[in-house]
This record gives structure tokens, sequence and C-alpha cells, in this order.
């Protein structure tokens, strides 16, 4: 009778996970997951063909720990900002996880990096329930509002400023507020 595997693909994924979390996406290798799995490598290419294949199953479960975060922030009674925040907060719990999905080498424009996110239709929609902008308008308006919210975040993976949570919350919160101000302002004719 074969032996049981004793390693399934979840285990496998969940060290190249923490060794992501302690060493980032470079040291995955297949002695370093092994080492953290406490195996031989023989599991890891009985479960995975290659390493590379290996990598884009954590970048994929990397990727739905995100949206947990995500899904979390819409179900709070302010969806828009509980989604900003969950956004940050996520930078914070997993800064090399926030790292890998948000800071690459992309050369893609703002927008596409928004619609890239598998989340990004509906930030837009709650947004929309917030702003009662159309859906050009709340791109528009969304675009501002990541920005933002893509510096705090970016600054708080990075470890370059130090936030707290109530910080965050009245930035994001204040500022929001402001550009939703501001943009009904624009609409408005201006006297020349």
């Amino acid at each position: 009778m074969p032996r049981a595997t004793k390693f399934l693909k979840e285990d496998i994924i969940e060290a190249a996970c923490a060794v992501v979390k302690k060493e980032g996406l470079s040291a995955i290798n297949a002695r370093r997951v092994a080492k953290e799995l406490g195996c031989s490598v023989q599991p890891i290419f009985y479960q995975f063909e290659n390493m590379e294949d290996l990598k884009q199953a954590t970048i994929l479960h990397i990727r739905k720990i995100y949206q947990s975060y995500m899904i979390a922030g819409s179900k709070e009674e302010k969806a828009y900002r509980g989604m900003g925040l969950a956004y940050i907060r996520f930078a914070k719990d997993y800064p090399d996880f926030f790292k890998i999905l948000f800071m690459g080498d992309s050369k893609i424009s703002p927008t596409e990096f928004i619609e890239k996110d598998n989340m990004g239709n509906q930030i837009l929609e709650k947004g929309a329930e917030f702003t009662g902008y159309d859906r050009t308008e709340q791109e528009a308006f969304h675009l501002k509002v990541w920005i933002f919210t893509h510096g705090i975040a970016s600054m708080v993976a990075t470890g370059t400023v130090a936030f707290t949570d109530e910080q965050i919350e009245e930035l994001l919160t204040d500022t929001v507020r402001q550009m939703k101000i501001g943009s009904m302002y624009d609409k408005k004719p201006r006297d020349e």
C-alpha cells in the first residue's frame, strides 16, 4: 500500500507564506520551504511541478488573504471607508505580502492598477453608494482616494511612518470627506 501523503499542497503553501512573511518572496526555494515544514524537499516536488508553480500558488494564497480583509471591510457600516481601512490594515499586518501585491515594478497606469485589483469593481460600487456618482465620476474620485490610501499603506508597509489605528482612521475619513466636498464644488459652474 502506498504511503499517505504527509504534506498537503495547503501545508506547503502555508510554509511558503511563512517564509515570505519572514524573508520576502525571493527567499522561497525548495530547501527553505522544506526547512519551514521540517521535511526534505521531496514533498514539495511531489505536490508542485516546479518552484515557479509554488510561487504562483503562494501569491494566489496571499491574494486570498488580502481579499478576506477587503470583504471584511466591505461589511462595515461605512463600507467604502471600511475597505480603505482594510487596505491599510492589510499593509500593516502583512507588509511583505502588501509589497508583493501592490509595490512591484509595474509600469501600468493608475487606472489599470486599480482595475487589476480583483476587488476593484466592489470598491467602486461601495464608493458610488457613498458619493452618489455615476461610474465615470466614481472612477475619477476613487483614483484620488486610492492614491492617498495607497500612500498611507505604503508608508506603513515599509515602516517609513508609524501611524496609530486612530490616526489612520482620522486621516482617511477627513481626507475622503474633504475630497468629496471638493469634487462637489468642482461640479458647480464657476463665475468667469
